[in-house]
Formats: structure tokens, sequence, C-alpha cells
């Protein structure tokens, strides 16, 4: 089962291994996530036909309507409002002027989906990358397994040999 599942499970493996990899320091790496720009204050003073307004002001965004945005990311300790474009593009805004602070393109979401085999479908997703996690947990259950057996012989070998020596000991006599 160990070398059977180890050789089924080594392509998704490694590209859960690459973009696990990548999710964790998706903070410190801005070509995946854009770093959270900070306006330096907490005030919000824009309306939302303003938020549309600067979204449509970029080209590289897409934004023609409200259809064009996935979802919008508030941050007022920072004077930041991310803008989640459909096309996975970012821009953050200054929540006091709408000025565009950052535009770029945002990559996390799509590791996220090739991490979890949601962007090959439910069918990969459950056939292929749910079958993997247990396969590998198998792996993890017998890989323990093998690494305990011979520390496990190793030990009762020697109980046996000093169990032997002791009995082979004369008695003290009394």
């Amino acid at each position: 089962m160990h070398r059977w599942g180890a050789l089924l499970c080594c392509i998704p493996l490694l590209l859960v291994i690459i973009t696990g990899i990548l999710l964790q320091v998706k903070k410190q790496v801005p070509w995946v996530q854009p770093a959270t720009q900070n306006a330096g204050h907490s005030q919000v003073a824009i309306s939302w036909d303003q938020i549309l307004e600067s979204a449509m002001a970029d080209p590289q965004a897409e934004v023609t309507s409200w259809d064009d945005i996935d979802r919008l990311d508030v941050r007022p300790g920072k004077g930041v409002l991310k803008i989640r474009c459909q096309n996975s593009w970012e821009l953050q805004l200054d929540l006091k002027t709408a000025e565009i602070l950052s535009s770029k393109y945002r990559r996390s979401d799509l590791i996220e989906s090739l991490h979890d085999g949601s962007f090959f479908g439910d069918a990969s997703k459950l056939g292929v990358f749910l079958i993997n996690g247990v396969v590998l947990l198998g792996l993890w259950v017998t890989g323990i397994w093998l690494w305990w057996l011979p520390i496990k012989v190793k030990r009762a070998k020697r109980r046996k040999r000093q169990s032997v020596q002791s009995k082979s000991q004369p008695g003290d006599g009394a």
C-alpha cells in the first residue's frame, strides 16, 4: 500500500505542497497577494458611487459595473478598501478620498483553488484530491508503522536476550 499509494499521490501531492508553500507566504510575497496599503487614517468618507467610479477608472481591473466586482474588503484601521475584481485584479482605495493606492494582480485565490483541487472542478476535487488526502493519511499511518516496526523488533530482541541472560545466571543461594 505504501509504495503504490505514494506513486498514485505524487503529482497531486506535489501541487498541494507547492501551492501550500505559496499560501504560507502570501502576506510576505507580493507576487502572490498584493501587500495591504496604509492610508494613514481611519476615516471613512467615500460613497458607493465613488467606489465604483474609482474601480471603473482602472482599465486593468476591467470593471464596468458592480457585476465585475467579486467582493469588497474594508480595512478601517488602515483607511483602505480592497476591491477584488472578477478577473482576479485587486484595487486598494483610500477610504477618505477614493484614490487608488494600489492596482495589482492577485494570485492567492487561484493558488488556493489549485491547492484544494476546486480549480479542476468538483469531480476532480472529490475524485482526485479527496482520495489523495485519504491515501496520504494511509501513507502516514503505514510510514509511522514502518518507522516503528524495527524499533519494536530491536526492543523485543533486547528483552528476550536479557531474559535469557538472567535465567542462565546462577542464583545467590538464599
